[in-house]
């Protein structure tokens, strides 16, 4: 007989106990403390083989989020799938930043509701390669007053998007189409993208949960991993209402370079906001009007 201790006991040998308790705790519809309480309890076969095979994969290198199908961003739970990036906290970054830097601040930080007067248009939001939609979703719960537009050039990521909309009660409109490609002829007063900017041969590619996240969403070919940033810049000021803004989550080391970027293309009043390690996480620029 295989109780709940013994797989989590044989199942921290093999992945680590926090891995374990994340596994053990989700394929059997429980939480930590039932994983105590009911230690002595004995699994069906079903449970011991799916626990053996979750376990598994996990260590041969499957990320756990993968293998639960959620992870949670800004307190809200996400499901994703290998076709989308796994959310991580330092995007959560960029979700600040546009909650404070927009224009529209009154109605981007929770403060009073602005009643809507003669002529008023709602705060109008772009986000470029949404993957899970976990950007475009929490700034439209957070804003609901926001009209918030979200695309991606995958249809099975825009499948994820669109799931995670229905699910949270969020109102997005998801387009397919590489960048700008999908909103031709459109203004927007904030474009936010957390793009491709691992440089083509930086090492980190092939360890960890990277080695089985979507490529295209980690890496554009370029050799400093700039070449999506530099595209989403250049086509900013054609969708980008005067005064309107732009902010992008960049790599640890690219905010001197994506700075330079910005100033090229005549942004101006430019940010550089940390995540909360205190490395630049995130850079936004400024159309002037």
């Amino acid at each position: 007989m295989y109780t709940v201790k013994a797989a989590l006991e044989d199942a921290s040998a093999a992945i680590g106990r926090v891995d374990a308790q994340v596994l053990i705790t989700h394929l059997l519809g429980v939480d930590r403390a039932y994983l105590i309480t009911n230690a002595m309890r004995v699994l069906t076969e079903t449970e011991d083989a799916r626990i053996d095979m979750a376990v598994a994969q996990r260590a041969l290198g499957f990320p756990v989020a993968y293998l639960t199908g959620t992870r949670e961003f800004y307190s809200r739970p996400f499901t994703v799938t290998p076709d989308v990036l796994i959310p991580r906290p330092e995007t959560e970054t960029l979700v600040e930043a546009a909650l404070e830097k927009n224009r529209g601040q009154a109605l981007l930080s929770g403060g009073p509701k602005v009643e809507p007067v003669p002529g008023f248009s709602p705060i109008s939001i772009l986000d470029l390669g949404t993957g899970s939609g976990v950007i475009a979703v929490t700034l439209a719960l957070e804003c609901p007053e926001a009209k918030v537009t979200a695309t991606d050039l995958s249809a099975k990521a825009l499948e994820v998007a669109r799931g995670n909309a229905e699910a949270l009660g969020a109102q997005v409109e998801l387009v397919r189409g590489e960048w700008y490609a999908a909103v031709k002829g459109r203004r927007f007063d904030l474009i936010v993208s957390n793009p491709p900017y691992i440089a083509a041969n930086d090492p980190h590619l092939s360890e960890g949960d990277l080695r089985h996240e979507p490529a295209q969403a980690l890496c554009d070919g370029s050799a400093d991993g700039l070449d999506s940033i530099r595209a989403i810049v250049a086509g900013a000021r054609e969708h980008l209402n005067p005064g309107g803004r732009v902010l992008l989550e960049h790599g640890y080391d690219q905010a001197p370079a994506v700075a330079a970027i910005l100033v090229a293309a005549g942004f101006t009043d430019l940010t550089s906001v940390p995540d909360l390690a205190g490395i630049p996480r995130v850079a936004g620029g400024k159309l002037p009007a």
